[in-house]
């Protein structure tokens, strides 16, 4: 049947709308940034999350023209945070500073009204630190062994801080208590800053926490490092030995990298991944990671994609495996 002069009309109007997308596209990402970037944190100013944003924000303001400002935004072990950068527009002028709690709370948590994988693009990763199991100078332990022993010497009686619900120290702590059967008071904060605070006073006796924000602490004297629970030494505490070496098997860390809303210009995410990149290859940025106890995350949009569903498949079998309660 042959088409209406009034088909042919709408087959015109649409192929010349189409065409019209694809540079109105690319003039986005070749714009973009058009104002300010926030960086969505979910915990309080001073913990790991908020220094991963804090080391990447200022390369990316002088390279892209516009400020990146670190914004926290604490509650929820970061889901508030998260909900937030979900729910705005996806222009790539709000992004979160994201780890692996963010995959944690994938199963952690049943009643979510977002899904992290789903609703999140993963655009570059930052950086890997280690966990630091850290106590109070005053504290009785010096060792894994010693750790092990006093708590089951003393069951209930050591406490033990650690970053809020579903954090990579929460989760750390608990598969640790499960390897050795050890019987902890776990004492919840809103981040790790509240939580050292704390255990600089002596209110708490122990920690396990990201090295960003303890090395300081540790370096003068402040903490007693007993293990890191990477399965390798880390190279800024060259002396303190490996968790794995006492509890055979244990491993436990943080990561951490820069997520975008789903529907994110490919363009935009794959400037923001290439800016990411390019700060990693640099020696002043190579140096800030070295002193904060990092290990570089370079890669493509799509590896740390990969990266972001293998982490949420292991912490799935961690929760299983320490019983944990989802909600």
């Amino acid at each position: 049947m042959p088409l209406q002069r009034r088909d042919l009309l709408k087959i015109a109007f649409a192929t010349i709308a189409t065409a019209a997308a694809v540079p109105r596209i690319a003039l986005a990402a070749e714009s973009y940034p058009t104002r300010s970037v926030r960086l969505i944190v979910g915990f309080p100013v001073g913990g790991p999350v908020d220094i991963a944003g804090r080391v990447i924000a200022p390369w990316l303001s002088e390279r892209l023209g516009q400020p990146f400002i670190v914004e926290n935004q604490p509650g929820e072990s970061g889901n508030v945070a998260t909900r937030s950068v979900v729910k705005a527009e996806p222009d790539g002028h709000t992004l979160l500073v994201c780890g692996p709690v963010n995959t944690i709370n994938t199963t952690l948590f049943k009643e979510l009204d977002f899904d992290f994988g789903r609703d999140i693009t993963p655009v570059a990763g930052l950086y890997q630190v280690p966990l630091v199991i850290e106590v109070h100078p005053s504290v009785p332990i010096r060792t894994v062994s010693e750790l092990v022993a006093y708590a089951k010497a003393n069951p209930g009686k050591l406490k033990v801080g650690f970053a809020g619900r579903g954090t990579p120290q929460h989760i750390g702590i608990e598969l640790f208590k499960t390897m050795t059967g050890i019987d902890v008071t776990l004492v919840p904060y809103l981040g790790s800053r509240p939580a050292l605070s704390d255990l600089l006073a002596g209110s708490i006796h122990a920690m396990f926490d990201p090295m960003p924000s303890s090395i300081a602490h540790i370096k003068r004297g402040e903490l007693v490092p007993i293990a890191v629970t990477t399965l390798s030494r880390s190279e800024s505490l060259p002396d303190v030995p490996i968790a794995a070496d006492t509890v055979a098997g244990y491993e436990a860390g943080s990561w951490f990298g820069i997520g975008a809303p789903r529907a994110t210009p490919k363009d935009i995410v794959d400037k923001l991944n290439a800016e990411v990149n390019a700060a990693l290859a640099t020696p002043s940025i190579k140096q800030k990671l070295a002193e904060l106890g990092g290990n570089m995350m370079p890669g493509s949009q799509a590896q740390f994609e990969q990266f972001i569903v293998q982490e949420t498949e292991k912490y799935a079998g961690v929760i299983r495996l320490a019983g944990l309660a989802a909600k």
